[in-house]
């Protein structure tokens, strides 16, 4: 019976796995091209990355000075577990689930996986490169930047905890730099925008007293079915000035903006003869280069806005596995406990934060 039960457990795996991957979002908007295997409860995934190379002029001379491209490592934690136990009254009740994908208990499982592991995908929002970003912009007051610290002190201001993982950018600067810390209406704190390779410090130089600035998205833009395409489209120049390629790209949003889309009319919908992919993977048509998905799971509210996040495939790399599952006789009875562990984990490195991009909006 032992050997009998391990068959049914693989099987129910099996099953839970496949509606999982024809059914979420996740296998549309990520990649997988990571370097190890998930063999526990905590495995710590490679991600290897380098940074472009230069062209120079040839002169026709011997090449004797060949240049050595910067390596970073990204860490990909697998840190993400979640566990189900329940039981089956009788032997003949598993075998009819696991026959029967449309019965009770394996909708049930996979749609509760999906809802997991979406929302803690389309949550990467954070992540995404500092100056990526679309809403409503702050630039009230003057800044003075300080060296070394990153200790932004305002004139006029009122800075705010929400501000803290938005870009900041002031006048002198020549790029964006993340909010770190908020420490009063008049005071924050910023770092360069790295994880990998950085040092959680401020690297740029000091900004006098009175310069101008901007910090991205602090609040969301009201959209409706006059605007949407436009916003989209500015999604579409942020990851073109970041040198993102045209194809694969995706964009999840609610329902809520779905709807100024389909308004709008500006959404080239999806063939008759991918209608049943398009259902399974919530993809609605494709608008200025997006495949564009419609899910509730992103994250945010119609009041407080959502953050809709935008990208290429290449950007997130997920790591998901079942890596225990068992079936345990109930003791004095004739049926099982199933029992079994998922483990996943996402990361996006540093030198593919560009390749992510926000809409904050309502």
């Amino acid at each position: 019976m032992e050997n009998y039960g391990v068959t049914l457990a693989e099987a129910f795996a099996q099953q839970v796995m496949r509606l999982f991957f024809s059914d979420s979002v996740t296998e549309r908007i990520t990649n997988k091209n990571y370097e190890g295997e998930i063999k526990n409860k905590a495995t710590k995934l490679e991600i290897l990355t380098f940074e472009k190379v230069s062209l120079h002029d040839y002169a026709g001379t011997p090449l004797s000075s060949p240049d050595t491209p910067q390596e970073s490592v990204g860490e990909l934690n697998t840190n993400q577990r979640k566990m189900y136990y329940f039981q089956v009254e009788s032997l003949a009740k598993l075998q009819s689930w696991i026959k029967d994908p449309q019965g009770t208990l394996l909708p049930q499982s996979e749609s509760t996986l999906k809802e997991t592991i979406d929302t803690y995908n389309l949550g990467l929002y954070t992540k995404v490169a500092a100056g990526q970003r679309l809403g409503t912009v702050y630039n009230t007051g003057t800044v003075a930047v300080a060296t070394g610290t990153g200790v932004v002190t305002g004139t006029g201001t009122t800075f705010t905890a929400a501000m803290v993982g938005r870009g900041f950018k002031a006048a002198g600067m020549t790029k964006w730099y993340r909010i770190s810390a908020y420490t009063s209406a008049t005071q924050i704190t910023i770092v360069d925008d790295l994880d990998d390779t950085g040092t959680g410090a401020y690297t740029g130089g000091t900004i006098s007293a009175g310069a101008t600035y901007t910090i991205e998205a602090v609040t969301p833009v009201q959209l409706s079915a006059s605007n949407v395409y436009q916003y989209i489209v500015n999604l579409r120049t942020l990851l073109n000035q970041a040198k993102v390629p045209a194809s694969d790209r995706w964009l999840v949003i609610p329902s809520q903006i779905s709807a100024y889309l389909l308004q709008a009319s500006v959404m080239t919908p999806s063939v008759p003869q991918a209608y049943e992919d398009v259902v399974k993977s919530g993809r609605i048509g494709k608008v200025a280069g997006f495949d564009v998905f419609e899910s509730e799971l992103v994250n945010g509210d119609g009041v407080n806005g959502y953050h809709c996040l935008a990208g290429h495939k290449s950007a997130i790399t997920h790591a998901l596995a079942f890596t225990e599952t068992g079936v345990e006789d109930v003791i004095g009875g004739f049926g099982f406990n199933y029992k079994g562990v998922t483990i996943f984990g996402s990361k996006v490195v540093d030198a593919r934060r560009s390749a992510l991009a926000e809409l904050f909006a309502i």
